[in-house]
């Protein structure tokens, strides 16, 4: 890569909001919305835009500084004078002040504040300048889960690791609804003494469940941290959410509410509003979780692919694992498109989403016969299983009319009938419903495109409805042209425990390679993501109860906490493990087959690849006792860092200090000791070391096992590992070839796995090998 040193990034704003990390939207919808939200909010930001133009062209911007020579600050007065003497001299004294937005102490060196592009410019002639970019603004991207994952009450693995009891997990998001019994604090002893942080909401809310509660919304100062969207509320519920007996939503998904660690302490940061998340305020907040003392930061958040040294979330979770914390993120919403991942960084846990094995079943019953199960969360009691007449709302021709878009159905005769509409088309799918309803239309069968396959979510419909396949669209639409009068109803079946495909990787789960690193196979894991029941601030459409209210949504978004969850249960258990550790232990013990004992499939319900699962899907209790891990501390990130091709400046912004890559050896991507192997392979055979460290019995001994990839002969030596002590570390080293020139089929890439086996743990590495 060129030198881009002392530079101006330039970051689009409003084109980030493409990728849509969020797709359990504020309506409950998911990954059709993408298109109506993403306008929605590109237009707010535009007009912000325009509010800024007309005041001086000031914007906000990240500024990166060297540290002050031979001065340390102590207070944060000194550190803001240091800030401030960057800022352009004409400012009046008292404006100088109110330009600063953020000072930043851990997570980099540096400031944000509104400037214009001018004073930017000029800027850069000051000594001790390093960097400025336009702030950006990101995306924000359970009842059964529990015992899916085999977390049982007073059992095994989760008793042992005493529910995550004295972990604090720091969640970016939406904010909080404290009243919610899932924050109860019934069973959790006070906060560690090494807590620092501090609870802006009333003293009523805070409690030893709720130890920290801070709004960094730059939109909203000075307001407490209330969540107002839900999006924050569900995902700290899912990571650490206390028990709450007969939870449901909307009378299903019915049993006891918890998350995953449910005596861990939570945190709270509000990062995000309606418009969006600024990295202004995520890295303010990262600043500050960093200083209170959080041991786990859980992100379900994120833009596209950025080099390290300009994405926000690589720079704060950096200085977060150079603190001991593990930093979970979910990967993204826009699959299954291969490279379509967000938060890439080796030193994150990129979690995609898959499905558990609950659905809440609506099944489409047609006028011969035919059935077609779809799913549904609301599941109204009193609709009548006569059949009515069925139309597809497309059949005019009008491409509006198909998806059911708002008042595209006045001219259409729906009232009385059952509506067909396809997903997609920028389209909420509680909307399309919307539009039948407003049309006089009965109930709504919701059809997949092609691109999302048998992927299908349960959602809080505003009238009777049923989301079915991309296969079971077609036949409906084909049964339609067949009849004069065609027909259909839906059969509401409530909740069904016990899918075997589960778990499937879903449609929207972003895929790799990764494209800033390809040689860091991402994402890292899979988990529940589909269709999770959590804690909801507020009631939901159709329900008439006074109950504590819980909503089913899907995202990575909820596998994220999932995960971050997991490791605060891993933290517990293990209290002196590194985040590499932790990460380590959840990579090599995953599961790769579903209840079936088949391989893990995708929206094609074909094989999913390891760019759809990573190393595959989480397995808590295994990950708690993996028998060997792949440790890194974080210098080890440095001669990766250099090797990728950033200059000295680009990797100081990252690791927060002045180096020389000269200094330092630089390596290839695959040669860091990652958990997993991610390889482009060429005619030239290409070998790489790995160290293991003993976290099992001190005597032990280790056999390697290869499923070598397609095409490609993999050799380790040595092929046995003999550990005599715990800690023990010891390095091997795995060497790959091509065996033929071109591959079968002319597939770009080949997967297998490199095994080491004892008499109790198999610890799994991925092979994925791109062809070159």
């Amino acid at each position: 890569m060129g030198n881009k040193g002392c530079q101006l990034f330039p970051i689009m704003v409003a084109v980030f909001l493409l990728s849509l990390i969020f797709m359990c939207s504020f309506s409950s919808a998911v990954a059709d919305q993408e298109t109506e939200l993403m306008n929605e909010l590109s237009e707010a930001i535009l007009e912000k835009d325009v509010a800024i133009e007309e005041s001086d062209h000031l914007q906000t911007y990240i500024v990166h500084v060297k540290r002050a020579h031979r001065r340390v600050f102590t207070k944060s007065d000194g550190l803001e004078s240091w800030y401030e003497s960057f800022l352009p001299v004409a400012s009046a004294s008292p404006n100088r002040k109110q330009r600063i937005v953020y000072s930043y102490r851990n997570v980099l060196n540096g400031f944000a504040a509104k400037l214009t592009a001018q004073e930017v410019k000029a800027m850069e002639e000051k000594d001790g300048f390093v960097s400025a970019r336009l702030q950006r603004i990101l995306p924000l991207h359970t009842t059964h889960s529990p015992s899916f994952l085999g977390l049982h009450q007073e059992l095994g693995f989760w008793k042992g690791s005493n529910y995550g009891k004295g972990v604090i997990i720091g969640v970016l998001d939406t904010g909080l609804f404290p009243d919610h019994p899932s924050f109860s604090d019934e069973g959790l002893p006070p906060p560690p003494a090494k807590w620092k942080g501090k609870c802006d909401f009333n003293w009523t809310s805070c409690n030893n469940k709720i130890i920290g509660a801070r709004n960094f919304d730059s939109g909203a100062e000075a307001v407490p941290p209330i969540d107002e969207e839900g999006h924050g509320t569900h995902t700290a519920s899912t990571a650490a959410g206390n028990f709450v007996p007969n939870a449901d939503a909307l009378g299903n998904a019915n049993g006891t509410a918890v998350g995953m660690a449910p005596l861990a302490h939570l945190a709270i940061y509000k990062v995000c509003s309606e418009f969006g998340c600024a990295d202004t305020d995520i890295l303010a907040a990262l600043d500050t979780a960093i200083e209170d003392g959080v041991d786990v930061l859980s992100l379900s958040l994120g833009g596209g692919s950025a080099p390290f040294f300009a994405d926000s979330i690589a720079l704060g979770a950096f200085s977060a694992i150079q603190k001991g914390i593990f930093v979970s993120c979910s990967a993204g919403n826009s699959g299954p498109l291969n490279g379509s991942l967000s938060n890439e960084a080796p030193w994150i846990l990129t979690v995609g989403a898959s499905t558990i094995d609950r659905k809440i079943m609506a099944t489409a019953t047609l006028g011969n016969g035919e059935e077609f199960d779809g799913e549904s969360l609301f599941q109204p009691s009193d609709f009548p299983s006569t059949l009515l007449p069925l139309v597809y709302a497309g059949a005019n021709g009008n491409a509006s009319s198909s998806f059911c878009a708002p008042e595209s159905l006045k001219d259409v005769d729906v009232a009385g009938k059952v509506v067909v509409c396809d997903r997609g088309g920028g389209i909420g799918r509680i909307d399309k419903g919307q539009e039948v309803k407003d049309a006089g239309g009965a109930a709504m069968i919701l059809t997949n495109d092609e691109l999302n396959g048998f992927s299908t979510l349960a959602d809080a419909h505003v009238l009777p409805a049923t989301h079915v396949s991309y296969a079971a669209g077609l036949k409906i639409k084909s049964y339609i042209k067949s009849e004069s009068a065609p027909t259909a109803t839906i059969v509401f079946k409530g909740t069904i425990i016990g899918v075997p495909t589960a778990p499937e990787v879903t449609s929207f789960s972003s895929r790799g390679p990764s494209l800033e690193s390809p040689g860091i196979l991402k994402p890292d894991i899979i988990g529940p993501g589909v269709s999770i029941l959590a804690a909801w601030p507020f009631p939901l459409e159709n329900d008439t109860t006074s109950k504590p209210t819980f909503n089913v949504i899907s995202g990575t978004s909820m596998s994220c906490p999932h995960l971050s969850g997991i490791a605060a249960l891993i933290k517990s258990a293990h209290p002196d493990w590194s985040p590499a550790a932790i990460k380590s232990a959840i990579i090599t013990t995953a599961d790769l087959h579903n209840l079936e004992n088949k391989p893990i499939i995708d929206e094609t319900f074909q094989p999913a690849d390891l760019f759809a699962t990573g190393a595959g899907h989480v397995n808590p209790s295994a990950a708690n006792d993996p028998g060997l891990i792949y440790d890194l501390e974080p210098d080890d990130y440095i001669p990766y860092l250099c090797g990728l091709g950033y200059t000295d400046e680009e990797v100081g912004l990252i690791v927060n200090r002045t180096l020389k890559c000269s200094e330092e050896s630089a390596i290839p991507e695959a040669q860091l000791n990652y958990p997993s192997f991610s390889i482009a392979l060429g005619p030239s055979s290409l070998t790489y070391s790995r160290t293991v460290s003993n976290v099992g019995a001190a005597n032990s001994s280790y056999s390697v096992q290869i499923l070598a990839p397609s095409g490609v002969e993999v050799s380790v030596n040595p092929d046995k590992l003999e550990f005599t002590e715990v800690n023990q570390k010891i390095t091997y080293m795995v060497s790959f070839s091509r065996t033929m020139p071109r591959i079968a089929g002319g597939k770009p890439f080949a997967q297998g796995f490199l095994k080491w086996v004892s008499d109790s743990h198999s610890v799994r590495s991925p092979i994925s090998v791109m062809f070159e």
